[in-house]
């Protein structure tokens, strides 16, 4: 059988560190409330210059140089991101010209937070039905640009950065075994940035604020967040009969320490076997789990075989999760 597998990782991370006792000047916050409540004390900023395309390609070679693939052995490049550099053309355009890779189809996809496992699922079924045999999936992330600097309920979350993987076909049984996503656009006003016609979805009044920049209602989103990473990372696991014990890495989004703790003890994971990140990197996105991923394969722990199990949640409302043989 035909499975899609994770070759090569890769990921990016500017070089602007914003810590927090950088914010405590900036909005009535403490480093200790902070890390306290989330488990965060510093975060990457993109650069001036900087954009998503930019800090993506960076991350794309590392991924396409671990796996051995060339530009041109490209047949489709997937970018999971809500910080496009523009509206049009695509961010997957601009990786695209950037890596040269010619031969390669390329589109953007946005699930926000869940945006990686989203693109993960794309790939999934172009891989198993035969039509490509070499993807780059990369999610990158400039959230710095769509927060509001003054609010400090959502100003100490959220850093930039990129993570890549290439997805090769491969028959050796190890890859992707499934992927499981989902949407609730009813939770919308749970996490969201209005954009330029946020000002007619009627009905939708409690969506209005701040053009271009991230709110959230912080209780309401732990809750759902947790319930449904929790039931969809079960899924995952029944779905191919294998026992939450049996897995040997959990990656979920890195959003919150709490959050991550609460879904651990949920589904009976030691903390050995749950990677975090998000104390020097913060909540990046689309751009949190490659970024995870490739962390935990550099500090080898990842071993061939392994079950590998993905988890995530963002804004639409969106959740998905993935187990993987590696």
């Amino acid at each position: 059988m035909i499975l899609p597998k994770i070759t090569g990782t890769g990921s990016y991370l500017p070089k602007k560190i914003r810590t927090n006792h950088d914010l405590e000047k900036m909005v009535e916050t403490s480093d200790e409330w902070i890390a306290t409540r989330t488990g965060i004390r510093e975060r990457r900023i993109a650069g001036d210059q900087e954009t998503g395309s930019d800090l993506g390609i960076h991350a794309a070679k590392a991924a396409m140089k671990e796996a051995g693939v060339r530009a041109q052995d490209l047949e489709l490049i997937l970018t999971a991101t809500a910080t496009p550099d523009m509206i049009f053309p695509s961010t997957a355009a601009f990786i695209q010209h950037g890596l040269d890779a010619k031969n390669a189809a390329a589109f953007d996809l946005n699930a926000v937070c869940t945006g990686f496992i989203f693109g993960l699922s794309v790939a999934e079924q172009y891989i198993k039905t035969g039509r490509y045999k070499t993807i780059l999936l990369v999610g990158t992330e400039v959230m710095s640009r769509i927060i509001d600097w003054t609010d400090r309920k959502t100003c100490v979350l959220f850093g930039d950065g990129a993570g890549a993987v290439v997805i090769q076909a491969s028959e050796d049984g190890s890859g992707v075994l499934s992927t499981h996503i989902y949407t609730d656009g009813s939770y919308a006003d749970f996490l969201y940035a209005p954009g330029f016609d946020a000002d007619k979805k009627k009905g939708k009044d409690h969506l209005h604020g701040k053009p271009n920049t991230v709110h959230m209602k912080g209780n309401e989103t732990f809750k759902v967040a947790v319930n449904f990473m929790s039931k969809v990372a079960r899924e995952a696991l029944e779905k191919n009969g294998v026992d939450a014990q049996d897995v040997d890495l959990l990656i979920p989004h890195q959003a919150n320490k709490r959050i991550i703790d609460a879904i651990s003890k949920k589904l009976s994971f030691p903390p050995e076997k749950v990677f975090m990140n998000l104390e020097k990197v913060g909540n990046t996105s689309a751009a949190s789990i490659p970024i995870a991923l490739d962390e935990a394969v550099r500090e080898g722990r990842v071993a061939r075989g392994a079950h590998v199990l993905l988890v995530a949640f963002g804004g639409g409302l969106t959740w998905g999760s993935s187990l993987i043989r590696w």
